[in-house]
């Protein structure tokens, strides 16, 4: 059974008080957030997560978490592409999930 307080619905932390408060800081925005940055993936042939807060104008740092957390969620999947993101390297392009897709059916 899934617990609505704890990660992925809710940010995930380190054991460390600088990642407490940072998930601290984010929780009362982080539902806004994935559901903002799954509109934009659905809308899409999949994002790499610097293209999704750039499309929103959102900081990569309150961005990537919250793929991660959708991911978690099965609600975006890892494409098996990678594009380069700001930094030259290669980044998830990630796509979204369809549940008629996971049975085996056509959409």
């Amino acid at each position: 059974m899934s617990d609505l307080f704890t990660y992925p619905h809710q940010p995930g932390a380190r054991a460390r008080d600088t990642s407490r408060d940072a998930a601290d800081a984010i929780a009362p925005d982080a539902g806004k957030l994935r559901a903002r940055a799954l509109a934009v993936v659905r809308r899409s042939n999949g994002l790499t997560a610097d293209e999704v807060a750039g499309r929103l104008g959102l900081s990569i740092l309150s961005i990537r978490p919250r793929l991660t957390e959708l991911s978690r969620l099965g609600q975006v999947r890892d494409s098996g592409l990678r594009r380069r993101n700001a930094s030259g390297r290669p980044a998830i392009v990630w796509a979204p999930v369809h549940p008629a897709r996971l049975k085996g059916q056509r959409t």
